[in-house]
């Protein structure tokens, strides 16, 4: 098989806060365990940044200018495009009902400032094993499909499959939300980075060339085409 130090993407945060020696703090020890980061300074632009990044992960302060986090959480959580997506409140208010409410607004875990950096970063990495289980190591199985992203091997029925670079990221991001549509924009996001200029029809190209890799006589095609929306891998094994 194709080896390639690359082949699984880094986990991407967006940061929103407006405390410019808080932001840098995060920003740098995030960075320091292999994130891609984007740091927002307000509601509006955090919110934005989400849309546009789709990140594993956002960090969110609840005071912010323009729009709080409280509201931020609830309009990324209201979206069917960034529901799934884990968020760590941070804040100052420590009280029980003020927990309650971040937690009823979407929020999937909070931390009270003043903070520990490392259990920060501990939380980020429990949420990720459950959203994101490849960036962290995890083995990867659906149906009968197995990836271990440590080792660069996949199986299917037990059986070694030969994968390109390319395809191995593209069978890594498919595997760990099984059902979940992708549009070719988010798969090229996801598999080749934002700042590539690549032709939509390059996805095509390589699920063609990963369904052929998957493929074993009688069994089914894992992965699903929805017309004019993108791919999915939507099958029992």
């Amino acid at each position: 098989m194709e080896m390639s130090s690359a082949s699984i993407q880094l986990p991407t945060v967006v940061i929103i806060e407006d405390e410019p020696a808080q932001a840098e703090l995060l920003s740098y020890n995030f960075s320091s365990e292999n994130y891609e980061v984007r740091v927002a300074r307000d509601g509006e632009e955090g919110l934005l940044a989400v849309r546009e990044d789709d990140p594993d992960i956002v960090i969110l302060d609840w005071m912010l200018p323009k729009l709080s986090g409280i509201e931020v959480c609830r309009q990324l959580k209201k979206s069917a495009e960034t529901r799934a997506i884990p968020i760590i409140m941070l804040t100052a208010r420590g009280e029980e009902g003020d927990k309650l409410r971040g937690f009823e607004t979407g929020a999937d875990d909070y931390v009270v400032k003043p903070y520990s950096i490392n259990e920060l970063l501990a939380r980020a990495k429990a949420l990720l094993r459950r959203t994101r289980p490849a960036s962290v190591g995890e083995l990867l199985q659906h149906g009968d499909l197995e990836l271990d992203p440590g080792r660069h091997r996949v199986l299917r029925n037990g059986m070694p499959v030969k994968l390109g670079p390319t395809e191995f990221r593209l069978l890594t991001v498919l595997l760990e939300r099984p059902g979940r549509v992708w549009s070719r924009e988010q798969l090229l996001d996801r598999v080749w980075g934002h700042d590539l200029d690549i032709d939509f029809r390059t996805v095509d190209v390589h699920v063609g060339r990963l369904r052929k890799a998957l493929h074993q006589e009688g069994a089914a095609d894992p992965i699903r085409t929805v017309r004019a929306a993108g791919y999915s891998l939507d099958y029992d094994g």
